[in-house]
């Protein structure tokens, strides 16, 4: 299919695929899943959070992340706040402690997301 934009008058027409053919557009539901799960991870301290949770066997409690990362426990809320919004981590409480885990019902792109970290972090095994 060959799409032709309208002219104005300040630009004239374009037509899709003339140079060489262009791929489908995703779908607005899959398009907008993908950006917040790279919305998420564009900050190298929630990339590092996801390989913290991706190798615990137990939910992480946000004090290990303020002793790990050295930065205030609003930052550490703010960016695991971050990533739940993003569908990649569960939080539970227990009494003042909040606890994080990977989502295990994520979606499949930020389930390949968690894949390519854990991969970054086992040279090889890829």
């Amino acid at each position: 299919m060959v799409n032709v934009t309208t002219p104005t008058p300040d630009a004239p027409a374009r037509t899709k695929g003339c140079c060489q053919p262009v791929a489908e557009l995703l779908p607005e539901a899959t398009a907008t899943a993908l950006a917040r799960v790279f919305t998420a991870l564009d900050d190298p301290t929630r990339v590092q959070m996801i390989r913290i949770l991706d190798e615990a066997s137990e939910p992480v409690c946000v004090c290990d992340f303020t002793a790990t990362f050295a930065l205030a426990q609003p930052t550490i809320s703010h960016h695991l706040a971050r990533l739940r919004e993003a569908g990649l981590v569960t939080s539970s409480r227990r009494g003042l402690w909040s606890f994080h885990q990977l989502n295990p019902e994520m979606a499949p792109a930020a389930a390949e997301a968690v894949r390519l970290i854990r991969a970054a972090g086992h040279p090889g095994a890829g």
